[in-house]
């Protein structure tokens, strides 16, 4: 069953690559090995079945400088699908897949006000706090993912109430969002995007939260935040809230950046603010709804302290995994 299980997970990916991506990444890793870009191709595909990652994460795992106990190390796409589901099952993560369902069920650690269309539409004081308090708004599709379905916007693009529900509902948004001003040291770092802190939970059997790590996502020239959008992410010390490596990207072709590459902030022992209340907050977060048990959270800062941006299921290895270079797949084995 496996085997045609793994079969089924390489057509997946065949649909599903960016070959030019895919190529550009072939290209860089048989000049750097010398192997031939026969052999690489081989051994990706042979990889998809060994070790239950996609094409892509071949390269972005660097297996073509490791050998097979490394190899065997890294959590891919296939491995994380399963543990995932498993963790969180279809019917207990749709509070975390739509934005709608989230906000309203972890309402109370948000530090941002959040408007479903069906509120705004419901209520004139809406639009009218709109009006005084905020520049700019965010609109967002419930379901969108990796910066996908996010317009940021200027509050007087919009003549009036009825003008702002006409776009949203001709364009299919279904949340509106005041625009986060976030901490002035992260501003300090990158101004382009709200850079937002990643911290992987999981619950054990008796409900403890067990952390797995934190990451900060840092924008590079981009109005959001993600890996999969060209930007960086680097690890934080669980303890001291601490950067304590490099900053890195998904595209093996960039370099890994001490400094940021515009800002020239340093990036290594950037100290992340109001450490502590993350921690307190994504641990109380984790525990309030149980039945899902493995969430990788998205904290934003502000001048007032954190608050939760987001719940993701289907949290990224990428991000996790990629910041300190080493496959941690070991560690979800100890709760799959």
């Amino acid at each position: 069953m496996q085997p045609f299980k793994r079969l089924l997970y390489l057509l997946y990916y065949i649909k599903n690559t960016d070959f030019s991506l895919y190529y550009k990444f072939l290209t860089y890793a048989a000049n750097s090995t010398k192997k031939s870009k026969l052999r690489l191709i081989s051994d990706s595909i042979y990889s998809v079945f060994k070790y239950n990652i996609s094409l892509l994460e071949y390269f972005q795992f660097r297996f073509f400088e490791q050998d097979s106990i490394n190899r065997n190390k890294w959590a891919g796409t296939g491995f994380m699908y399963e543990y995932q589901l498993k963790m969180n099952p279809i019917a207990t993560r749709v509070i975390l897949d739509n934005k709608t369902l989230f906000y309203q069920n972890y309402k109370p650690y948000f530090i941002h006000h959040v408007y479903s269309l069906n509120e705004i539409k419901d209520d004139l004081n809406i639009w009218n706090k709109l009006i005084l308090d905020n520049k700019k708004i965010v609109l967002k599709t419930k379901d969108g993912k990796c910066g996908k379905g996010v317009l940021i916007k200027t509050i007087n693009e919009f003549e009036n109430q009825q003008n702002l529900i006409t776009f949203m509902e001709e364009n299919e948004f279904d949340l509106i969002e005041e625009f986060i001003n976030q901490h002035y040291l992260l501003n300090q770092l990158s101004p382009s995007a709200v850079n937002t802190v990643r911290i992987f939970t999981q619950l054990t059997q008796n409900n403890e939260v067990i952390i797995l790590g934190c990451r900060l996502r840092i924008s590079v020239n981009s109005f959001v935040d993600n890996m999969a959008a060209g930007n960086m992410a680097a690890p934080i010390d669980e303890i001291t809230g601490k950067i304590n490596g490099v900053g890195v990207y998904s595209d093996i072709t960039k370099i890994d950046e001490m400094f940021h590459p515009v800002t020239k902030t340093k990036i290594i022992d950037f100290e992340v603010p109001f450490w502590p209340e993350i921690i307190d907050l994504v641990k109380n977060a984790a525990i309030l709804h149980p039945e899902n048990k493995s969430i990788g959270w998205d904290i934003v800062i502000t001048e007032n302290g954190p608050g939760i941006l987001e719940g993701n299921h289907d949290w990224c290895k990428l991000v996790w995994q990629l910041p300190i270079k080493e496959g941690m797949k070991v560690i979800l084995e100890n709760y799959n």
